[in-house]
């Protein structure tokens, strides 16, 4: 349903993601200010929640319009089943170039990328985006097509993960992988019949991509031709893999134990 007043929303030049719902979503979109705010829906009622009164200051500082609206009205304009009783509309998220991406800041630690070969799953995505932001990674590629939009589940999922990583967004996974490789990281793929164990690549602590396939599929053929290392992260349970987003929290994580010498 359409927002009364409001225009359709046009076609995004950027990434998308200016619908943003979910307390923890919206509350990072304000922290981070990376991008504007243009106006936030909160639930209201006799008893408004203080946490959501909080937000809605931080929003009025911020120059948005802000609107307490009704239950009833929040989920006529809410995309996903639980906004937790927030609604906000913001610029779109705007691609980095891969190149960008490949060079670490001054001190930093090395790059640790995380790339998104054909995950078509919002939910997904958003799980993805929030693992590698705790994991501590220095950026996400996504290809153009046969990828997840940037959708409020995807959003709601990533918990304000997207307000801090820097996304780029890339024509073909192969190509980019090619790129990557050339800048001297790493290109690691997971895989569950790969050739190692995760635990035992000795690359984890050097620039890496870490290269992630679609539901179901997996690595297309292109994109683990250019892997350096497929590895398989070892499962003696009885489910033949993990989940996309399972299995790039637990590499994510790999990564950042090895990089801490623990």
């Amino acid at each position: 349903m359409k927002r009364p007043g409001h225009r359709p929303p046009r076609e995004p030049a950027g990434l998308g993601g200016t619908q943003v719902e979910g307390y923890h979503a919206v509350r990072e979109l304000l922290v981070a200010g990376r991008r504007r705010l243009r106006e936030l829906w909160v639930a209201g009622g006799p008893a408004p929640r203080p946490a959501l009164a909080q937000l809605a200051e931080l929003a009025r500082q911020r120059g948005a319009l802000v609107k307490v609206a009704s239950p009833a009205a929040l989920a006529q304009v809410a995309r996903t089943d639980a906004a937790q009783g927030v609604v906000a509309w913001a610029e779109e998220l705007e691609p980095v170039p891969l190149e960008a991406l490949l060079v670490p800041g001054a001190g930093a630690q090395p790059v640790l990328l995380v790339v998104l070969d054909g995950v078509t799953d919002p939910g997904n995505l958003g799980s993805v985006l929030r693992s590698a932001a705790c994991a501590g990674a220095t950026g996400v590629v996504v290809g153009r097509h046969r990828a997840a939009p940037f959708t409020p589940a995807a959003m709601k999922a990533a918990a304000g993960a997207v307000e801090h990583l820097a996304v780029a967004q890339v024509p073909g996974v192969p190509a980019a992988l090619r790129e990557i490789a050339r800048a001297g990281v790493w290109v690691v793929g997971l895989d569950p019949a790969g050739d190692q164990d995760l635990w035992s690549v000795a690359v984890l602590d050097r620039p890496l991509a870490l290269v992630l396939g679609s539901e179901g599929r997996g690595l297309s053929r292109l994109a683990r031709e250019r892997c350096e290392v497929v590895a398989r992260i070892p499962q003696p349970g009885p489910l033949p893999s993990l989940n996309v987003a399972a299995a790039a929290a637990v590499a994510c994580f790999e990564v950042a134990r090895q990089r801490s010498g623990a």
